[in-house]
């Protein structure tokens, strides 16, 4: 079983990363705009710091970035990934996620370590959600094992674990474990925070566009524990 209790991941050594890394600091910081980077933290709610990158500017840096590197291992992923964690700016931490989405299926499931200290530094919905569908989801699908992990994660104490284990079966479709998607809801049904009602009703109303039906019947079974805003976004598109 792979490593659960958050001790911090050692970040491996990966000339890649290192080029990349450089190339990203050379690209963004001259990119900065002061005043978007104060709007885009208040925005944010002060969870981190900003450059003020927009978007679209900001992936077509990226595309910059990348361009005639070499497909990297599972190495060089996870040093990049750990590498940008360490700058304070958001928009660093986005082209990690982003550089995962696109490679993570060159990784094991040694990733999961790296990505559980990803979910659980510098946490909020912008970068938790997407790590949880596009690299915790497919490593899981990958390796089934890893469902023993998520088993931990949404019985923990820790709320963005909880809401990875929630959401990482989002695109799963007719290969959700609908057991455990089910399982999990009810587990935290009764949790006071919006982060977790809300990925609750997320999860299975994404899973309602594979069977309606039995969203629909567990919904009616376990309405009393559910809150209304997971009731409420659970039936949104039925």
């Amino acid at each position: 079983m792979l490593s659960n209790d958050g001790r911090p991941p050692r970040v491996p050594r990966s000339t890649l990363a290192d080029t990349l890394l450089e190339r990203l600091t050379g690209t963004y910081a001259p990119a900065a705009d002061p005043a978007r980077a104060e709007a885009m933290t208040a925005y944010m709610k002060h969870v981190a710091p900003f450059l003020g990158i927009p978007t679209p500017l900001r992936r077509e840096l990226s595309k910059a970035v990348t361009k005639n590197t070499p497909r990297p291992s599972g190495t060089d992923v996870a040093a990049l990934a750990l590498r940008c964690w360490r700058l304070p700016e958001r928009e660093y931490h986005y082209f990690a996620v982003d550089y995962l989405r696109r490679h993570v299926d060159t990784c094991s499931s040694g990733l999961l370590p790296v990505a559980r200290h990803l979910i659980t530094t510098v946490p909020w919905w912008d970068t938790v959600d997407l790590l949880a569908a596009h690299t915790v989801g497919p490593l899981v699908a990958a390796d089934p094992g890893l469902a023993l992990v998520m088993d931990e994660w949404i019985a923990g104490e820790d709320l963005w674990l909880a809401r990875t284990a929630l959401l990482h079966q989002l695109r799963y479709k007719d290969a959700t474990d609908t057991g455990r998607l089910f399982a999990y809801c009810r587990r935290q049904a009764g949790h006071p925070d919006f982060f977790l009602r809300k990925a609750i009703g997320w999860s299975l109303r994404e899973y309602a566009k594979t069977d309606p039906d039995a969203v629909r019947a567990f919904v009616d079974a376990e309405r009393a524990a559910l809150s209304p805003l997971s009731v409420r976004e659970a039936l949104k598109n039925l």
